[in-house]
């Protein structure tokens, strides 16, 4: 019985990094809604209100799989929009996880990346990845999600963006 319920987990694991290279490659990148990284000062956006994480409490996102063909990426900050763009300071600890069963995720920063591995990000709802936010800038990153078990629409994506600033 365990095993069963453990096969889409793994499935979802092992399978969405080659299924959403292969989904993403196939379509033009989608471009973030609110693009604050084109701005002359993007790091002006940032207040205590869209900061996720601090001394006190670690900056966890939550990956999913939304309706139709997107995915989302939504910071533990009171009132955070999905895909909204947020801040954290240099130094702080990011873990993205998904709290939606049966989902793997890739986050994919392309050639700019503010962590010290240059690679996609890949986890799922068993495995979190948890990782320290280093180079300050603007970043827009692709949101992957593919939920285990579905037939249509397997995975989505989208494009979000966050700010790291300075200590």
């Amino acid at each position: 019985m365990k095993a069963q319920r453990l096969f889409p987990v793994l499935f979802c694991l092992l399978a969405v990094p080659v299924l959403m290279t292969g989904f993403l490659d196939g379509k033009e990148k989608k471009k973030p809604k609110n693009d604050v990284c084109s701005a002359s000062t993007p790091g002006s956006i940032c207040n205590v209100a869209n900061t996720c994480g601090s001394a006190a409490s670690a900056c966890e996102v939550d990956i999913k799989r939304e309706g139709g063909d997107s995915a989302s990426a939504t910071p533990n900050i009171p009132h955070a929009k999905s895909n909204a763009p947020f801040c954290v300071k240099a130094g702080t600890t990011i873990t993205f996880r998904s709290t939606s069963k049966d989902t793997g995720f890739v986050l994919d920063f392309g050639t700019s990346s503010p962590f010290d591995s240059g690679t996609a990000i890949t986890g799922g709802a068993d495995r979190p990845v948890s990782v320290v936010a280093k180079k300050p800038g603007c970043y827009t990153y692709s949101v992957g999600a593919c939920t285990a078990g579905t037939i249509y629409g397997m995975c989505g994506d989208d494009a979000a963006q966050f700010i790291v600033s300075g200590k």
